[in-house]
Formats: C-alpha cells, sequence, structure tokens
C-alpha cells in the first residue's frame, strides 16, 4: 500500500452539457455522461489530505481550479471554450468527488513521471 490517495472526479450533467455545447467540431455534442465518465483521471493526493470529510473538503477548496483546468483542458485545449467564471459552486455543480484510501501498488517497480 502506498502513502497517497487517489482523488476522481466524476462528470455531472452540466459538465456534459458543457462539452456537447463548446464542442467546436461538432464531435462531442453526442457524448453521454457515461462516456464522459468512462475513462477517469486519478489524481493522487496525501493520505492526510484524505484523512476524513473536512481534510478533503479543504484540499478540495484550495485545488479545484486546478483540477477543474486539467479537467476543461482534456477536452479543449482552447481557453475560450471554457466558462470564465470557474467557482467551487460552479465546480461542485459539475463534478462529483470520490476519493479513495487505499491505493496498492501491484507493479513493484519505481513510479516514473513521464511528464518530467
Amino acid at each position: 500500500m502506498i502513502n497517497r490517495a487517489a482523488v476522481i472526479l466524476k462528470y455531472k450533467e452540466p459538465a456534459v452539457q458543457w462539452i456537447k455545447d463548446a464542442d467546436p467540431c461538432d464531435e462531442g455534442s453526442q457524448i453521454t455522461l457515461e462516456e464522459a465518465n468512462r475513462e477517469c483521471t486519478v489524481y493522487l493526493i496525501s493520505d492526510q489530505d484524505a484523512d476524513d470529510d473536512k481534510a478533503l473538503a479543504r484540499w478540495i477548496t484550495a485545488n479545484f481550479a486546478a483540477l477543474f483546468e486539467a479537467e476543461l483542458e482534456g477536452w479543449y485545449t482552447d481557453e475560450t471554450l471554457w466558462p470564465q467564471k470557474r467557482t467551487l459552486k460552479l465546480f461542485h455543480k459539475w463534478f462529483d468527488v470520490e476519493c479513495h484510501t487505499v491505493i496498492e501498488d501491484t507493479v513493484g517497480t519505481a513510479i516514473k513521471d513521464e511528464d518530467g
């Protein structure tokens, strides 16, 4: 078991509606909620930030902007398509937050950052 927790954002219907409405090529206009949630990014956080609901809420409040932007960029890199007012309230309207505190590394080799 590793000393991390995993946060996964699950899209809600308003986020999927944005994907459909913002699509400049109309390719995503038919996407469903199920399809949007099929492949989710897993964000590793410290296990202390996931100790309880209050700790997780503090972490989300401190990091929602970066999470929001990462999710938006996953759909459209053109920032002019993104909602201009990305508040914590909008974040919670668009995403359910799942937190998993038991992370088992079954590979047995060093974890490498492919971006760095």
